[in-house]
């Protein structure tokens, strides 16, 4: 119980910010040179991005419409570099949010985990042995959920060293790639707000001796990053989107054309 109590304390924290934990157990802080090679690369290639479809654009004519405004694609440029520069800030205030709504739900629930183990298991013990295999699977379902959250941490860490990358998508119309991308991020946060919360409640009805209740609520907090999934909207990629607009500023002119005539 007090390996449970301790887990679920730092759930949140390690998956917003996993590297840190990381580095307490390797021993080593290489993930500060990983964020600059990847911040750089970002950069460059939002540089490289903004060069070509300026000059495709309104050089050589081949891409997007070439009488659109040429300062919407410098304004979309200064998003792209300022996104990336202060995106650890901004994800910074989002994990502040996060740990602060985290603790907030778990206190409305209100758990307390020092009631003696032994009180706990003569419980379980004397509801059958069917309620005992049920709270068997409901501990192994949890640290089930303990992995999910280092995994989660693991790909939130993933997330926030490829965003410089996916701020690229922010110079094409309908932002290319770095919608799904945030909307991804997005997602994430709020399924570790909900998983801790389903998980305190869970062993909130277990210490209760709700074996069933407080399985339920553990499994449905395994499950809820797939259930979030279904709230993601994919947009299109960049060229489609690009593609679309041409078409429509081409079509438009035709119409012109033709009314004018």
């Amino acid at each position: 119980m007090v390996f449970v109590d301790k887990a679920l304390q730092e759930l949140v924290p390690m998956s917003l910010f996993a590297e840190k934990y990381m580095v307490t157990l390797a021993g080593t802080n290489s993930f500060n040179l990983v964020f600059t090679i990847f911040f750089n690369f970002g950069i460059s290639l939002i540089i490289l991005k903004f060069i070509k479809k300026g000059f495709e654009t309104y050089i050589l004519w081949t891409d997007g419409d070439a009488d659109s405004d040429p300062l919407t694609l410098v304004v979309n440029f200064a998003k792209a570099i300022v996104v990336a520069i202060g995106f650890p800030v901004i994800y910074g205030w989002f994990a502040k949010v996060v740990e602060q709504m985290s603790t907030q739900v778990v206190n409305a629930i209100g758990l307390t985990l020092e009631q003696d183990l032994a009180a706990l298991l003569t419980g379980i013990s004397t509801a059958g042995l069917f309620t005992a295999i049920v709270s068997l699977i409901f501990f192994i379902t949890f640290f089930v959920l303990y992995i999910q959250f280092l995994m989660k941490g693991l790909e939130l860490l993933v997330l926030r060293i490829g965003m410089p990358l996916a701020c690229t998508g922010l110079l094409d119309s309908d932002k290319g790639i770095f919608k799904p991308y945030c909307n991804k991020l997005v997602q994430m946060l709020t399924a570790i707000v909900v998983q801790l919360a389903l998980a305190k409640l869970g062993i909130a009805l277990m210490m209760n001796l709700h074996a069933f209740w407080g399985l339920a609520a553990m499994l449905l907090a395994v499950r809820t990053p797939r259930v979030l999934q279904e709230f993601i909207v994919v947009t299109g990629g960049s060229g489609r989107g690009m593609s679309t607009v041409y078409q429509t500023v081409q079509l438009s002119r035709a119409a012109k054309a033709i009314f004018s005539k």
